[in-house]
């Protein structure tokens, strides 16, 4: 498990990272928002592994982060300005968000 940033900072439309190993990460909110591991933006699985709810909208234009709390010691979660606050990004997947890796499908 990756440890926790050690500064976060909005900058205009994007939230820097920085992490202990003094890499930085600089994420756009409309990037941060697309990729909510939420189950509203996901879906759920029920028992027979089927997909219930989620979205297939992939891009939010004009939607800012607003501000985020910490997450025990493993997570953040964002407050957009489209309302959405219910995604926890984990650490390890905001580093991969940060790194150019792919949402979650």
């Amino acid at each position: 498990m990756i440890a926790a940033p050690q500064r976060i900072e909005l900058i205009g439309t994007e939230v820097a990272l920085i992490w202990p190993d003094g890499t930085e990460h600089y994420i756009q909110s409309e990037r941060l928002r697309a990729a909510s591991p939420s189950a509203e933006n996901t879906g759920e699985r029920d028992l027979l592994g089927r997909k219930i709810g989620g979205t297939d909208q992939k891009s939010f234009p004009g939607v800012t982060v607003r501000g985020w709390r910490p997450v025990g010691g493993y997570a953040l979660q964002f407050e957009f300005s489209d309302g959405h606050n219910t995604g926890l990004y984990t650490f390890d997947y905001l580093r991969k968000l940060g790194e150019g890796g792919e949402p979650l499908a």
